[in-house]
Parts: structure tokens; sequence; C-alpha cells
């Protein structure tokens, strides 16, 4: 047990460092660059996001083995959006690369990810700071939303090259007659977005609920 909770410490001490270099090089950026800083947002950072995202796979299996007690589907549901529209939707067009709504995107999932690495590395070592456990289970409710409406978004402006380049698109010849036109697939991907929004948000309130509660607060204050 106590093994496994370093494991998980090192872990989210890991990503923490690294959404805090992200979420720190794009504030330096902006503040030094202005809005010129925006445009290349994704090839200054793109590649460490890529990496933590592949990483937060893990998590996915620290849920299936035991290790960690958050609930699975939610979850899965955060991480798999986060991978399709970062590398099927983002990387794979480079004219998208260099839009403002990836800056957007990129600064939201960070606001997220380091507070929420944050609580969970003190939470390891028994540590509740109390305006940190209402920041980390109050501050997802409105942020996530709004980087579900800028996923959306990025998947709005990226139709037009996948119309153009066909990308993904696949189309059999006969005898089979089969296509897929992969932009009509990132539309009712836009659907599955909103639905699943609704069901985190869902999730979110709960949790919200179970660790604000007026007698987890006197317990974690004592």
């Amino acid at each position: 047990s106590s093994t496994m909770n370093t494991y998980l410490f090192v872990y989210d001490l890991m990503q923490f460092c690294a959404h805090s270099w992200i979420f720190t090089n794009m504030i330096i950026r902006f503040m030094s660059f202005g809005k010129d800083s925006l445009a290349d947002t994704f090839y200054s950072i793109g590649l460490v996001m890529r990496l933590c995202q592949l990483l937060s796979i893990l998590e996915i299996l620290h849920i299936l083995t035991g290790i960690d007690k958050s609930h699975l589907f939610p979850r899965f549901l955060q991480i798999t959006e986060r991978i399709i529209v970062l590398f099927v939707v983002i990387n794979s067009q480079e004219e998208v690369q260099g839009k403002y709504v990836v800056c957007v995107l990129f600064f939201l999932w960070n606001l997220l990810d380091v507070v929420r690495y944050t609580y969970n590395m003190l939470a390891r070592m028994g540590i509740y700071y109390l305006p940190l456990t209402w920041l980390n289970f109050s501050l997802c409710i409105p942020v996530y939303p709004l980087s579900v409406l800028a996923e959306a978004f990025a998947i709005c402006v990226s139709l037009p090259y996948f119309e153009s380049f066909g990308t993904y698109s696949i189309k059999l010849p006969l005898p089979f007659a089969f296509s897929i036109y992969f932009p009509y697939v990132l539309k009712m991907y836009q659907l599955v977005l909103f639905i699943g929004m609704c069901f985190i948000i869902q999730n979110l309130f709960s949790e919200r609920k179970i660790h604000l509660g007026t007698s987890n607060m006197k317990k974690k204050r004592s």
C-alpha cells in the first residue's frame, strides 16, 4: 500500500511539474510577446502537452487495478476527449495548430491540471489544505464546460481542412463500395462531447458535495 501510494505521489509530481512548466511558459510568453505568442503556442509547448496526455492514460489503469479509487467512466471520458482533440484534430492539421483556440484550450486544460495534481500530491500525504480542497472541487465546475466548448470550437475550425485534405476519410473500391467521410464523424463526436459533458458535470457536483460537505470539512479541519 505504501509502495503504491509512493508511486502515485511520484506520478502526480511528474504531471504537476510538466503542467506547471506549460502553464508558466504560456503566461511568460504572453507577457513578453503579447498576442504574437498565441499563434505558436502549439510549436513551443505541444510536445510536452502530448507527453502529459499520453501519460494520463495510466490513470485509467490506476483505477482498473484499484490503486486509485476515482470513478472510472468520468475519468475515461475526460482523458479520451483530450486524446482525440489533441492527437486526431490538432496534431493532424498543421493549419489548426496556429489558431488562437489552441492556446485557449491548453490554458484551460493546464489550469485544471495544475490545481488537480497539487491537490492529489498533498492528499497522498494526508494533507488537506482547505482553500486548495475548495478550489480543486469548485474550479472544475465552470472551467470544464469552457474547455469542452473550446474543444468543440477547435473541431469546427478543423472541419474545412479535413474536408479539403481528406485526412482520415476512407473510400474502399468495389465490390465493397464503403466510405467513411471523417468530417461527419467529427460532427457526430461533437454531440458525444456535449452528452459526456452533462454526465461529467453531474459527477463533479457529486464529488464537490462529498468532499466539501459540512461534516467532511469539520473532519479535515480536525
